[in-house]
Order: structure tokens, then sequence, then C-alpha cells
């Protein structure tokens, strides 16, 4: 317990170092860049996967999110919402938005509810990151935190390795969190899987200083899980050691270069 409270000390003493650093140093037009990862793989059906695109589309229309965005140094985050499965099916439900108010936040909600739902076969993490880290690098905007929260429904079956991809994201200053979403049943939310996803998650795909992941078990679980995942994102607040679990991290600090 005193290692886990040490470490969160030192990652959010060193985020927000890198942050104020950042705020008096480089010219930033929001506060975070956010890709909202969501798999959509054939491993959850279709009435399955609408309802967990409606569980991020109210939690982007909270009031908790949105007191969270307009907290910041600058009150506007930008964020897109992807939906992925195979190595080659990553595709914005709604592309890069800048939100800093309940106006904007409703309408970013509301594109993403309205978006046609595809889904394809595999479950490519690796390529989700990767797809994830380009859409960072290459969006208008720039921040001081830079953040890819992905959910998944299993291990990785297809596409880019792991590895690849987390060294990817360490390179370009891109932290990567991480919502598995865990079930013993068939057909209800996803398939059983036979290993500890959130352990497979946290060994393999989340990275960067700070980086935790948040499972969930249940599809209101999964709700919550969702809603307190944004709000520590977007705040950058530490969260509940009891609740998550963080990853070791050898990478570079966050932050753009100049």
């Amino acid at each position: 317990m005193a290692a886990a409270a040490a470490l969160f000390a030192g990652c959010a003493q060193a985020q927000q170092q890198t942050y104020d650093h950042a705020l008096d140093s480089y010219e930033y037009d929001v506060d975070v860049e956010l890709v909202l990862a969501v798999d959509i793989s054939y491993s959850v059906d279709e009435e399955e996967a609408r309802r967990q695109r409606e569980g991020y589309v109210a939690a982007l229309a909270s009031e908790d999110v949105i007191r969270s965005i307009q907290g910041g140094p600058l009150g506007r985050i930008a964020v897109t919402y992807v939906e992925w499965a195979d190595s080659g099916f990553q595709r914005a439900a709604a592309d890069w938005t800048v939100i800093g108010s309940e106006e904007d936040a409703l309408n970013f909600a509301a594109q993403v509810a309205a978006a046609p739902l595809e889904r394809g076969h595999y479950t490519a993490i690796g390529a989700a990151i990767s797809d994830s880290v380009q859409r960072i690098e290459n969006n208008p905007h720039s921040a001081p935190r830079r953040i890819i929260d992905i959910s998944g429904d299993g291990p990785q079956n297809q596409g880019l390795p792991l590895a690849d991809a987390r060294a990817q994201a360490d390179a370009a200053g891109v932290v990567v969190n991480g919502l598995p979403v865990i079930s013993s049943d068939e057909g209800r939310w996803v398939r059983p899987v036979e290993l500890h996803l959130d352990d497979y998650f946290q060994e393999n795909v989340i990275t960067g200083p700070g980086s935790f992941v948040l499972p969930a078990r249940t599809e209101a679980e999964f709700r919550e899980a969702i809603l307190r995942k944004l709000v520590i994102e977007i705040a950058g607040a530490l969260p509940d050691r009891d609740e998550l679990r963080l990853a070791p991290f050898n990478g570079p600090e966050l932050g753009r270069a100049p």
C-alpha cells in the first residue's frame, strides 16, 4: 500500500509539474486532447454495442464531465470518438471537437449518438492505439495533456503488436488508459475470456505517467466507469487506488515538444 501511495504521489507531482511548465512555456488552445477509442468488434452484439455507445453519450453530456472541463486552466478540451475493431477498422463517429460549454458537450454527444453503427470481426488493440496516436499528432489542436481512453472486451487477436503501439504512444508523449469490459456470461456484453482482462490491460495495453485501468463488470458498472474515467482524465485528478490498477512507466514525460 505504501509503495502504491508513493507511486500515486510521484505521478501526481510529475503530471502537475509538466502541466505547469507547459502552460508557462508554450501556447495551447485546450487543456486535454482526448481520443475515446471504443471496441465494437463482433464479440459484442449490436444491442450491446449500442448500449455501450449510450453510456459514453450519457457521460459526455453529464454535469460532472462538463464541470471538469470548465474547471481546467483553459476551460475546454478537444475530443474525438473513434470506434475500432480489425486492424484496418478505425472510424470516427465524431471527429475532433472543442468542448467548453454544456451546449458543446450536448452537441458532441448527439453527434456520437446519431452516427451509423458499423462493426468489424477482430480485436486489434495495437492498431487502435496507433491510429489514435496519429489522430492526436495530426489534429489542429495543442494541449499539455494527451490521452487515449481505450475500451475493450478481450485480448488482442490481430494486428500491430501491442509493444510497438505502446512505444509509439510513449514516443509521442501520449498516455493510454484502459477500460476493460469483463463478463463471465456468454452473450452479455462480452465473450468469456480465459484470462484476467484487467491484468491483461495493465500489463499489455496502458502506458504513460499516471496511466490506469478501470474495469467494468456489469452494464450499470460500465456506465459508472465511463463517467468516472472521463472526469479523472479531464480533471487530471488521481483515481482511488482501490478501484483501479496503475502501470509502471519508463517513457518520456507528458507534453508536446516546443
